[in-house]
């Protein structure tokens, strides 16, 4: 059930009345600004996250003492 081209051309008559030749222009302007400052601000989020993402521990080196700890079996 999808829309015929009488309705689509009635759909595009109605958004020309109702915002105008001058405003659409403007607002895709808007809506292309809008669209930037979000990719933007996901990026530096993003980038944000990464920065305060700790380093995984260094794995604990095996001392004389905790060798000895391991191979002594009663």
């Amino acid at each position: 059930m999808g829309l015929s081209l009488w309705q689509l051309l009635l759909v595009a008559v109605l958004f020309l009345l109702l915002f105008g030749r001058g405003k659409i222009p403007a607002l895709m302007t808007d809506l292309a600004a809008g669209i930037k400052n979000f990719k933007s601000g996901i990026k530096e989020d993003s980038a944000a996250v990464e920065d305060k993402t700790p380093a995984p521990p260094a794995p604990a080196k095996e001392t004389a003492d905790t060798a000895q700890l391991g191979k002594h079996t009663e």
